[in-house]
């Protein structure tokens, strides 16, 4: 008598592995879904996004926008600055070129930006937010005169800023006593 062994059970991982994948169309991937993904979810999706247009924002939308965007054009110097301090720290205070370039870059950056002020907020001015940017380039121009105070700060600890008197000794005369004490024995 012959018994029939029956086949032993594998693993789902191994039947998947040994069974070819579901076939797709060809625009698709062949990679498969993740687990939990469902296809039909993301088609609802796609249909309600096209079934509902984006309507245009409205100017005043634009122009809140607009005000938001130069405010972080106003703020961005001001973001520098921790970074500039310790480029300042870490150059020291000798008189390397290295030292110098940094102090160079720290006076020429923000005096640019002073300089082209008007231009920079150009683009974000319009005649309803005309009245709220000068507040905006208020902050902008003291923000880039707080980075110019940082680098007279590095200038002076150079020892580059005649701060004390004796920078200015060729200017000073010399004192004329009046009395003059002689010791004789």
């Amino acid at each position: 008598m012959t018994t029939i062994t029956p086949k032993p059970s594998y693993p789902s991982w191994v039947r998947e592995l040994h069974s070819p994948p579901n076939p797709k169309s060809k625009s698709a991937s062949s990679i498969r879904d993740p687990p939990g993904f469902s296809a039909s979810s993301t088609g609802k999706r796609a249909q309600l996004s096209k079934a509902t247009p984006h309507k245009p924002p409205t100017a005043e939308e634009t122009d809140i926008l607009k005000v938001k965007k130069s405010w972080e054009v106003a703020l961005a110097p001001a973001k520098q600055l921790p970074m500039n301090a310790i480029m300042m720290y870490m150059s020291g205070n000798s008189l390397q070129i290295f030292s110098i370039m940094m102090v160079f870059m720290l006076f020429k950056n923000p005096l640019q930006a002073l300089m082209q002020t008007n231009a920079v907020f150009v683009k974000y001015e319009t005649p309803r937010t005309r009245s709220k940017m000068w507040v905006v380039k208020a902050v902008y121009v003291l923000m880039n005169l707080l980075a110019l105070g940082l680098g007279i700060w590095k200038v002076n600890g150079m020892g580059l800023l005649p701060t004390t008197r004796s920078d200015w000794l060729a200017w000073e005369t010399q004192r004329e006593p009046v009395e003059r004490a002689i010791f004789t024995f």
